[in-house]
């Protein structure tokens, strides 16, 4: 066996955050906070989607669980954010249109940003032939475009899956920025062959699904890690701008025994945000980011 030489990806050089010019969110703000909601679908006997339980084929455990966040766990959180008076960055598969009528309206309708989180959870970039993601991206982009009357500005992958060709294929579709790349506590400009896409911060750690499904915590721990974080971040971004982003998922957090405790920890970081926190979303940060750092050339 031979020794294996690391492949550089060549998106982004390495660069140390204490090294970095130091800059100010709008307002003077230095900690940049958005809250991510997944409104997703998937395939009724195929694309199974996150394991919150044991199931056949078809698999109707865990399609109920999905199906009852997308009927009731979406809308409890509407409510939720609508008493705390927080804005909403959601990542709608766009088949959910179709599949859940009115729910991602309702989220429009109150000017959330809408991100472009492909079509449905089923699918996954990093199992397509090229062609078949450029059939994605161009289809999905179509029907943001005709349901919100815009062209989305950001872009995640179903499961956070890319090839090696993704980024590419996002800037040529006229993305601004993905939140595929979850690396830092700050954007960061990326390289494509297509120009320049910047990566916006998308939260790995305060996201339910690993947190939750994968390593097995509850909603008191997951509670715990949002409010440890913001008040950590919220002291760090005296000397540095951040980007703090949470996501959750209504199929997990929409029950009554999860929501309590999601609503506490937003609850602190409202009645905590001073003119150092900026509540916002990710398509906003995107905007002010490239107006101090502009895409390089």
């Amino acid at each position: 066996m031979s020794l294996v030489t690391p492949r550089p990806h060549g998106r982004f050089d390495y660069s140390s955050i204490v090294d970095r010019p130091v800059h100010d969110w709008p307002d003077g703000s230095r900690l940049a906070l958005y809250l991510a909601l997944n409104l997703e679908c998937f395939g009724f006997g195929h694309g199974h989607g996150a394991q919150l339980g044991g199931g056949g084929d078809p698999d109707i455990l865990n399609h109920g669980w999905r199906e009852h966040g997308n009927r009731v766990g979406a809308w409890r959180l509407l409510e939720m954010l609508e008493r705390l008076g927080l804005p909403c960055t959601v990542l709608a598969n766009a088949l959910l249109y179709d599949e859940a009528p009115g729910l991602i309206e309702a989220f429009s309708e109150r000017g959330d940003d809408i991100v472009a989180h492909a079509r449905t959870n089923a699918e996954r970039q990093d199992e397509m032939e090229d062609a078949v993601e450029r059939k994605l991206i161009e289809r999905t982009t179509a029907i943001f475009e005709v349901r919100e009357g815009r062209h989305p500005r950001g872009w995640l992958g179903p499961w956070i899956a890319e090839n090696p060709r993704t980024p590419e294929r996002l800037v040529e579709a006229g993305y601004a920025y993905t939140l595929d790349w979850c690396h830092d506590d700050q954007p960061v400009w990326m390289r494509t062959a297509a120009g320049p896409l910047l990566a916006v911060p998308y939260p790995q750690e305060l996201n339910d699904v690993p947190q939750i499904v994968n390593r097995g915590l509850e909603a008191p721990a997951f509670a715990g890690m949002v409010t440890d974080t913001f008040d950590f971040m919220h002291e760090e971004c005296e000397r540095r701008p951040l980007v703090m982003g949470i996501a959750i998922h209504p199929y997990i957090m929409g029950y009554p025994h999860r929501l309590v405790h999601l609503e506490r920890a937003l609850r602190h970081i409202v009645e905590r945000a001073d003119e150092r926190v900026w509540l916002t979303t990710a398509s906003a940060i995107d905007v002010h980011y490239r107006s101090l750092y502009p895409a390089p050339g």
